[in-house]
């Protein structure tokens, strides 16, 4: 890929795009803050970094992001971050773009699997509506 007017290796475009797919991921962190009020995720990451990593189900109770306010915020960010770039690079533009789509349509992919097994396990619209808060 050629970036700047220079050559840029393949695992360069690789190591920003992982970054880029990791820390859009990021937005949970205001969303919990918008909706709580404070920042006990935030502490609790910083006091126990190992939970980023290896379970992120510690970080965050239910109901402090939601599966909709998550999936806005990464496409309102998605939406700013891709034309921003492209007027340094379209190049670079283009693989931000490739690599938050692919981060949303996982998201998607994920979320509608939890649905169906909560749908499949709800007694009622109210515990369905309940697990989307």
């Amino acid at each position: 890929m050629t970036l700047f007017g220079h050559s840029v290796p393949a695992a360069a475009v690789v190591a920003y795009g992982t970054a880029v797919g990791v820390l859009i991921d990021l937005d949970h962190f205001l969303i919990a803050r918008l909706k709580t009020g404070d920042w006990d995720a935030v502490r609790f990451c910083l006091t126990d970094p190992r939970a980023a990593v290896a379970d992120q189900s510690e970080i965050f109770e239910p109901g402090d992001v939601g599966v909709l306010s998550r999936l806005l915020s990464h496409v309102v960010l998605a939406g700013i971050a891709v034309p921003v770039i492209a007027i340094a690079s379209v190049p670079l533009a283009i693989v931000t773009g490739v690599v938050l789509y692919a981060h949303l349509l996982a998201d998607l992919v994920w979320d509608i699997s939890l649905l169906e097994d909560h749908a499949d396990a709800a007694a009622s619209v109210d515990d369905l509506t309940r697990t989307l808060r």
